[in-house]
């Protein structure tokens, strides 16, 4: 399982309809809104 790194929710890597690559690794998300977040400025999610 993996956290969406917006929301900290759990995320199946096997169901996930929502991820996106950044910097090499694949990130997943669960919904459209925490994976435009992220996109917009993935360090902000990433550095805490």
């Amino acid at each position: 399982m993996a956290i969406d790194p917006v929301c900290k929710m759990t995320v199946d890597e096997k169901t996930a309809k929502f991820k996106t690559t950044y910097k090499g690794k694949t990130y997943y998300f669960c919904a459209p809104g925490c994976k435009i977040s992220f996109e917009e400025d993935p360090e902000k999610y990433l550095k805490s």
